[in-house]
This record gives structure tokens, C-alpha cells and sequence, in this order.
């Protein structure tokens, strides 16, 4: 008997392991247990979830024990939550009451966490601090060298929130000033740029939506951000459902998992059904086979296709401008969009054929000579991405090898970047099967 009792042991143990291979479990890491023991202080116990690094996703939660569509992912207490009451009753409170122009919810939060990290061992919000991440991915901390690589509209979204964050910067730093009396050192070290980045990075990645009713001391901006200490280690995955909501009742924040997920494995909250450029965008990340990814053709390569001297060139722009087809173009993993062939099709009729614009606008089929000339350059389309893809791939791995302490962010385009080429080339794969089928 103790033979067989002692085999069994071996393959639990075994099976136990084994359930470890995906992630590494960290909840005995000094800061997880300062985190732990500081949420149960706030009311919140939880034996089911355990910090853990994961070889694919990084730092993310693990279940100890299986979880069926419907269960109880997380609960929150409202105590543990960091909000724009949280700013108020600390000490800036009142500086931000009497500040005029009013600052926004976004400011406040932001002043408050470069503060509360500025005060060390002095903030009651260490133990949270101490495991935010130090640096981001957003496309705002990112090289120049590297944003110049990101696919064009991401690029142009890339310098715009670059100016957000340097205009949050500029235009807070008279309110900045006004806090002197909280510091010893100058606010100008306090609140330089570099914090202001680093805060709002951790905002715009980490929170979660919480609406709160408008005050009077804030901007007319919504206040709807919430930070959530250890449920924020949760990570995304697009091919997963949750329902999340602050529940009124338990006065906590709640997820609710509609998927199931096995006992030691990581588990995943969705973000919502982001594509990848949103995710780098808004996240600093990608997700490999992101069903909702798509490639962005910009109005220019579109345009590229099409002669200068179709004397209606001009009205076919004109028109889709007004109808809005020259934004959100793309290729996905079912091949070209239904608005990139609209928009595509219009700029293929003929002289002849262009008072019939309305019916391409709604779907309508114009002639056969109409249809195989969209498929014809809408290939050509294709094609062309994706060798401007490649070449933009070489370019990253030869600054890889060249450029050290950019690695880790040149990896995170060229995950980017290899999930377009995936893309385009399933594309160019059912763009060659339609040519094949309409020839």
C-alpha cells in the first residue's frame, strides 16, 4: 500500500510542477507580500490569485484553483482603490480646491502619485508604488528612432500623444508651483518631466473605469479613472470575455470571468477587442494573433495606384472625403476590408461609369472591368506593404545588433510588425485565390 500511496505522491507532485511550467509564482517576493498584507489592512483577502511571472506575458496573476465561466475573478474593495477622492482628502486637496483655473482629474491623479512616490516611506500608498513598473512601452517613452519605424498612422498617433503629455507637462507647471509648501526640495526637480511621463503612462496603461460624479474644484474633463492595486496585475487577452463593474451592493470592484481557465494558469482579463496598433498605443504592448488586428493602408499608397491625369481624380477624392472613406482602410485576417475595396472601387471607375459613385458607396457591382481592376491594385496594394513591412523588419534587426540599450523597445515593433506581415500575407493569399476565381 505505502508503495502505491508514495507513486501517486510522486505524480501529484509531478502534475504540480508541471501546472508551473507556464509561470513562475511570486507571491513570496518581498513586495507582494508588503502588497498582500497591505490590501487585507483594506479589507481585501484573496486566496485564489498569486502574483506570477509568465515566460510569454511577463508579470501576470495565477489561479490556484480551476475557474468556470461565471465565477468571481477578483473583488476590490472601494478602500483599496486610488481615485480622485483618494487626491482629495490627502494634502493636495486643499491646494487643488482653491487652484483656477480648476486642474483636471487626470492632473490631480498624476500630481498625486509623482507625490506619493517623491515621499518614500512616508506614503501610506507605498506598498502599491513599489510594484508599478518603473518604465513604460507607450509610444510616448519610446526613441525617435523607433517610433520612425512604426507603421504611418501609428506614427502620427505616436506624436500626438507625445504633445498630450508635453502639454499636461507645460500647462501644470504654475499649479506644480503652488505646492512648494508640501516640499523641501524645488518642484521643478519634483514635477519634472520624466514624473509627469511616468505618471500619466501609469493612468493611461493601468486604470480602469470608474465614473464619479463631476466636482467643482476639477475641470469639466471626465472623472472616470480608478487605479486598482493587485487587480491590475491582470493581463489582456482578446480571445477571453469578462464582466467587470463596481458593484454598489459589496462597495467593491468586481470581475467576473465568462470563460474557463485551469488551476495554475495565467489568467486573462480583455481590454476590450483592441487591434494591436491601439494596444502599443494605449498599452505598450502587442498581442500575437490578435483576431482583431488590422493593417492600415493610408490614404497616400492608396492614391499612389491611380493616374494624376483621370480628370475626375479630384471629385472621386472629394467624395470620399465627404463619405469618410479615406480613413480606417485596411487588410485584416480575412483579407481587404469591405471599405478598402469601396473606397478602392470608386477610384476605379471610368469616365462613364463615375455618376454611378452613389451605387459603388453601397455595394453595388458597376461592371466586371470595375471589379477585376480593384482586385488587380488592391494586390498591387498588398504586395507593396508587405515588402515595405520586410524591409522595415531588416532594418530592426540590424539596429538590434547596433543599438544595445534600444532592444527591448525595437523588439516590441518588431512584434508589431510581424503580426502585420502575418496579416498581409493571408491577404495577398485570398486576394490571388478571388483573382484566380474572377479570371
Amino acid at each position: 500500500m505505502k508503495k502505491s500511496r508514495g507513486r501517486t505522491g510522486r505524480k501529484r507532485r509531478r502534475k504540480h510542477l508541471q501546472g508551473f511550467v507556464d509561470g513562475v509564482n511570486c507571491s513570496n517576493k518581498p513586495e507582494y507580500i508588503k502588497l498582500k498584507k497591505w490590501l487585507k489592512g483594506r479589507g481585501f483577502e484573496d486566496s485564489n490569485l498569486r502574483p506570477a511571472e509568465f515566460w510569454d506575458t511577463g508579470r501576470g496573476l495565477m489561479t490556484m484553483k480551476a475557474l468556470e465561466a461565471g465565477d468571481l475573478v477578483i473583488s476590490l474593495p472601494e478602500k483599496c482603490i486610488l481615485t480622485t477622492d483618494t487626491v482629495l482628502s490627502s494634502g493636495l486637496g486643499e491646494y487643488i480646491m482653491k487652484w483656477k483655473p480648476p486642474v483636471s482629474p487626470l492632473t490631480a491623479l498624476c500630481t498625486f502619485l509623482i507625490a506619493e512616490k517623491h515621499a518614500g516611506e512616508k506614503s501610506p500608498w507605498k506598498p502599491y508604488l513599489d510594484v508599478l513598473p518603473k518604465t513604460y512601452t507607450c509610444p510616448v517613452c519610446l526613441e525617435h528612432d523607433v517610433v520612425s519605424l512604426l507603421p504611418e498612422p501609428l506614427r502620427k498617433k505616436a506624436q500626438e500623444q507625445r504633445t498630450t503629455v508635453h502639454e499636461l507637462y507645460v500647462s501644470s507647471k504654475a499649479f506644480f508651483s503652488s505646492l512648494q509648501p508640501l516640499f523641501a526640495e524645488n518642484t521643478e526637480t519634483v514635477f519634472n518631466y520624466s514624473a509627469v511621463e511616468w505618471a500619466w503612462c501609469t493612468i493611461n496603461t493601468r486604470t480602469i473605469y470608474m465614473k464619479h460624479s463631476q466636482k467643482e474644484c476639477f475641470s469639466l474633463e471626465p472623472d472616470v479613472y480608478a487605479l486598482a492595486p493587485y487587480l491590475d496585475l491582470l493581463n489582456h487577452s482578446p480571445n477571453v470575455q469578462v464582466k467587470a463593474a463596481f458593484n454598489e451592493q459589496t462597495r467593491s470592484y468586481e470581475i467576473r470571468t465568462n470563460s474557463q481557465c485551469k488551476k495554475y494558469k495565467e489568467v486573462f482579463i480583455c481590454y476590450g477587442p483592441h487591434d494591436n496598433q491601439r494596444l502599443l498605443l494605449e498599452y505598450g504592448f502587442v498581442a500575437v494573433n490578435n483576431p482583431h488586428s488590422s493593417v492600415y493602408v493610408s490614404s497616400d499608397t492608396l492614391l499612389k495606384y491611380f493616374p494624376p491625369l483621370d480628370k475626375q481624380r479630384n471629385a472621386k477624392i472629394s467624395i470620399l472625403k465627404d463619405h469618410d472613406f479615406l480613413e480606417n482602410l485596411t487588410f485584416g485576417w480575412d483579407g481587404p476590408s469591405w471599405r478598402l475595396l469601396t473606397a478602392l472601387k470608386l477610384l476605379s471607375l471610368e469616365a462613364d461609369e463615375f455618376t454611378s459613385w452613389r451605387r459603388t458607396l453601397l455595394g453595388d457591382v458597376i461592371s466586371a472591368r470595375n471589379e477585376q481592376q480593384t482586385l488587380s491594385i488592391t494586390a498591387k496594394i498588398c504586395h507593396f506593404l508587405i515588402e515595405e513591412t520586410q524591409q522595415v523588419l531588416l532594418q530592426i534587426s540590424q539596429l538590434k545588433r547596433s543599438k544595445e540599450n534600444l532592444k527591448n523597445q525595437l523588439a516590441l515593433v518588431e512584434a508589431l510588425r510581424l503580426e502585420d506581415l502575418k496579416i498581409l500575407q493571408k491577404s495577398a493569399e485570398i486576394l490571388c485565390n478571388l483573382n484566380t476565381a474572377t479570371t
